[in-house]
């Protein structure tokens, strides 16, 4: 397994090592044991899956706040992404600064997203199958979202007329949601929550 940084703190692309051969392929997604050697203490609890039929589908900018915050482990089964990460933690040195990802069915890579981060992703195919980890449950109670297409954040999505539900069409710019609280997590790094055997 390679542990690659992005330009945000905690935020990683993880590329798991593929076998081949006359059969095809084989791939160890997630080892709990990998992760704890590479200093990646996160207690997943929960697997969600979605598929989007359009090119062009954007889901997000989601996060939740503290006590129910989730970190995410975003990976692709079908088809690809463009993955984007939103720093949204309230005095960070990053606040308000994004990284993005490719992520296919075929690279295998996979997006590491902290506690205190927005996460979204634009799909480049048609029938894209996206499965992600998250050490929480969700709660709608403290779901917040960023607009997907805000001016301050300038995001180069893929597309310019995305597909979106009618939740993500009404999500605010990050100036105007609430961000996570300073208490909610140490100002330079996420802390993952504490793994289990």
């Amino acid at each position: 397994m390679k542990v690659m940084k992005t330009t945000l703190p905690g935020v990683l692309l993880i590329e798991p090592k593929v076998f081949t051969d006359c059969r095809g392929s084989f791939v160890e997604n997630y080892n709990l044991q990998a992760f704890k050697d590479a200093g990646l203490l996160y207690n997943f609890v929960q697997d969600n899956q979605s598929v989007s039929k359009h090119p062009g589908t954007i889901r997000g900018l989601h996060y939740q706040l503290p006590p129910h915050a989730q970190a995410k482990l975003i990976r692709v089964v079908t088809g690809a992404i463009y993955d984007v990460a939103i720093d949204v933690r309230q005095g960070s040195d990053t606040f308000g600064e994004w990284t993005s990802a490719i992520l296919t069915a075929d690279n295998h890579r996979q997006l590491l997203v902290p506690r205190g981060f927005a996460h979204g992703f634009c799909t480049l195919v048609a029938e894209t199958t996206v499965v992600y980890k998250v050490d929480g449950s969700y709660s709608a109670q403290h779901e917040r979202g960023v607009a997907w297409d805000d001016t301050d954040l300038s995001i180069p999505w893929p597309y310019s007329i995305p597909v979106l539900s009618e939740k993500d069409r009404q999500h605010p710019p990050l100036s105007k949601t609430e961000v996570f609280p300073v208490s909610g997590l140490s100002k330079n790094c996420a802390d993952p929550a504490p793994a289990t055997e």
